[in-house]
């Protein structure tokens, strides 16, 4: 199920590739990320961290810190000062009202200096174009049927009259929103068209894919080196989607395996820029593609078809 190729990108200073990752914050102590991020910036990453800027008020659907922790923020801020981007994962580890989510976006601000400029969904009420509504139709409806029972929340971001909205507002303050994940190192050989604007989304500016790595093991096996040659001799681009916070650490020992293969990857000569860094770049060289019916059937038969048999996110 390959969706059409493009022609090669060149990337800049003449780097090979292009590879960066997107860390949602679900289960990541305060030491762990300083353990995990310490390491990426010796290796010469510049990777995206995404936060939780709001409080939680309410009893959390998860585990891991959110800016309300003073000494994780200031963690994050010095990340951001080291070159890595600050991303957003909604405004807090539970499903938040639209003036809780105006207020977390002002926050964000306040912490990091600007509006985010990529984000990606958490499992909240407040996601956006998220669960069945990530399909159009027909698709959506195969969607719904295949995963019955094993998916039980429901998105409202998007929804006008709903507490949980707040589409013009994202579409006023954020330029980059993940949607599918792809079981190919190369995200860019899997979606061609990113970063693209979807008319039948309209609250969000601009999507993007992801390769799925959202634990320890995935991620180690999409990184595995055969790939990491792949990567390479495709001249593609890798956003990988993963969680810091999913047994990359053990104990206060970070994976060896993990740290052997970013250390090999470091070694290559690949672009190694945050997630809105590389998607501005590939927005300049190829434009911001208006979705077609066609592609856009094609990567959602290929999203669906892979999270059914695959187990992608």
């Amino acid at each position: 199920m390959a969706t059409d190729a493009r022609p090669a990108i060149r990337w800049p200073d003449g780097k090979q590739f292009a590879f960066t990752i997107f860390d949602d914050p679900d289960g990541q102590t305060v030491e762990d990320g300083k353990r995990v991020y310490g390491l990426l910036a010796e290796m010469g990453f510049r990777t995206t961290r995404g936060v939780w800027p709001g409080t939680p008020v309410r009893t959390p659907n998860s585990l891991g810190a959110a800016c309300d922790d003073v000494e994780y923020t200031r963690h994050t801020q010095m990340l951001q000062a080291a070159g890595f981007e600050v991303g957003y994962h909604n405004h807090t580890k539970h499903s938040s009202r639209r003036q809780e989510i105006i207020a977390g976006l002002d926050a964000f601000k306040d912490f990091f200096g600007r509006d985010p400029s990529a984000m990606a969904n958490h499992y909240n009420a407040d996601a956006m174009y998220w669960g069945p509504a990530r399909l159009t139709p027909p698709l959506r409806a195969v969607y719904i049927a295949v995963t019955v029972g094993r998916t039980k929340g429901r998105h409202f971001g998007h929804i006008p009259g709903h507490e949980s909205f707040w589409g013009e507002v994202c579409r006023e303050r954020i330029q980059y929103c993940r949607n599918f994940v792809y079981a190919d190192v190369n995200t860019l050989a899997a979606c061609p068209s990113m970063p693209y604007h979807d008319p039948t989304k309209p609250f969000v500016n601009a999507w993007y894919a992801s390769s799925e790595g959202s634990n320890a093991p995935r991620f180690l096996d999409a990184l595995h080196e055969r790939n990491q040659d792949r990567l390479e001799a495709e001249g593609g681009a890798c956003i990988m989607y993963t969680h810091f916070g999913h047994a990359f650490v053990e104990g206060d020992t970070v994976s060896p395996r993990f740290v052997d293969l970013m250390r090999r990857l470091s070694r290559k000569p690949g672009w190694f820029a945050p997630v809105s860094t590389l998607l501005e770049y590939l927005q300049q060289y190829q434009g911001l593609t208006q979705l077609s019916d066609h592609e856009r059937r094609k990567l959602e038969t290929r999203w669906l078809w892979e999270k059914v048999f695959r187990g992608t996110s």
